[in-house]
């Protein structure tokens, strides 16, 4: 099977494809429609499993992205060392125990130690570990490890707030419980006031964040 970079979906949309096997969850899906008592054959079933083997390359790209792209030589030595916050990222992911999506914002602080990168790497750095087969806390950790290591700041503080569909559609079902995930590097773990500062400027204008 060959898998080129885009493929045309039978929707007339493209999709990347990266290195997935979409023949073979193309033939899981068709086996599990079969599984639910359904007809894979019917009309509004026929090309199911294709669009779902064309949809996860997308929703799981973030195994494949290459972080030297990524971050394409955005790392900039500059003489400023207070806080950079970049709040509100909108991400989506899929819970890996029961591969149903989870989503919200992911709020992401650093001080710099001589060198800050580029506004626009910090949500391509948590689009990168939101697609993958996840959970809140280790991809709450990942975000702050990967930035701790690729820059060396003071410090490095990562807030994580999730809705979860694994808890909202199945089980105990409550619509609106959110979950709440942090991860406390360097200065903002030794240092209650700068920690403190970092979640006052995150509840300013929303819902305090109790951690």
């Amino acid at each position: 099977m060959t898998n080129p970079e885009f493929s045309d979906d039978i929707d007339g949309e493209q999709y990347p494809t990266g290195d997935l096997d979409t023949d073979a969850i193309e033939a899981s899906v068709r086996s599990m429609l079969s599984a639910f008592g359904e007809d894979p054959n019917r009309e509004g079933l026929q090309n199911t499993p294709k669009r779902v083997a064309r949809m996860y390359p997308e929703l799981l790209s973030g195994y494949r992205t290459d972080v030297e792209k990524l971050v394409n030589g955005a790392i900039f030595n500059v003489t400023y060392d207070d806080m950079v916050i970049v709040r509100d990222i909108e991400y989506f992911s899929l819970c890996e125990h029961h591969m149903l999506p989870f989503m919200g914002r992911a709020h992401v602080a650093y001080i710099p130690n001589k060198q800050v990168i580029g506004l626009s790497k910090i949500p391509r750095i948590v689009d990168m570990y939101s697609r993958r087969l996840q959970v809140q806390e280790r991809m709450t950790r990942q975000i702050a490890d990967f930035l701790h290591d690729l820059l060396k700041p003071q410090g490095v503080a990562v807030v994580v707030e999730g809705l979860h569909l694994c808890a909202m559609m199945r089980g105990v079902k409550k619509h609106d419980a959110r979950m709440t995930t942090s991860s406390m590097l360097g200065s903002f773990r030794k240092s209650i006031n700068t920690r403190q500062e970092f979640l006052d400027h995150l509840n300013r204008g929303a819902e305090p964040l109790r951690i």
